[in-house]
């Protein structure tokens, strides 16, 4: 495909990574509002207790008039530790975690003013990791919608239809660490793929 549109997204799910391994240029939406319960500000990964969300919160007045490129995160909840805490909790027995979790923590230790940022090079940083180049590109101005290649809606938590993985047979399972106690749970965060898997990460995104 030669262009992908994808919102922004905070340690997104694999889908998200297939739709830029497959694409010649990446587009990502900084003109729209931002839109809670979506994976603009949250992300899942596999806990102790199965399937866990972790949420950022963000400074809500007049969010809904606000283009997502100038929301702000809102530092006065323990959000940061209470993540990082819970990701080392899934992961830190993971065959690859500890190769990957100083890089990914020294990013959200900067504590970013805005929220756009701290996706932006949370992403750039899990593409390098799993071997992936890719020219990513920002809107200049909204759009409802593209002729091809958005997945602005469909790459999102509440989505009814089939997911990439899905539409791409790319549905391959991988080595979690519950899995013996709920199973494998496909398309988590990029944290999960990389954590379990590490540099063969790739090959469940190609």
């Amino acid at each position: 495909m030669e262009q992908v549109v994808l919102t922004t997204a905070y340690f997104p799910p694999i889908e998200y990574f297939v739709a830029i391994a497959g694409s010649n240029k990446v587009l990502i939406e900084q003109c729209e509002c931002y839109q809670k319960q979506s994976y603009r500000s949250r992300c899942r990964i596999y806990s102790t207790g199965g399937m866990e969300s972790l949420m950022i919160p963000v400074l809500r007045d007049g969010t809904h008039k606000v283009p997502i490129r100038d929301i702000k995160i809102d530092y006065s909840e323990a959000w940061l530790i209470q993540h990082q805490r819970a990701i080392v909790s899934a992961y830190n027995s993971s065959p690859f975690f500890e190769y990957y979790m100083d890089d990914f923590f020294s990013i959200m230790d900067k504590k970013e003013t805005f929220l756009f940022d701290l996706n932006l090079k949370l992403l750039q940083k899990a593409l390098e990791l799993a071997g992936l180049s890719s020219c990513l590109d920002f809107t200049q101005s909204f759009r409802v919608d593209y002729p091809e290649g958005d997945y602005r809606n469909s790459i999102q938590p509440k989505y009814k239809g089939d997911n990439l993985l899905k539409i791409y047979k790319k549905e391959k399972t991988y080595y979690q660490v519950f899995s013996n106690k709920f199973g494998f749970i496909p398309n988590l965060s990029i944290l999960d793929l990389l954590s379990n898997e590490g540099p063969n990460a790739i090959s469940f995104i190609l």
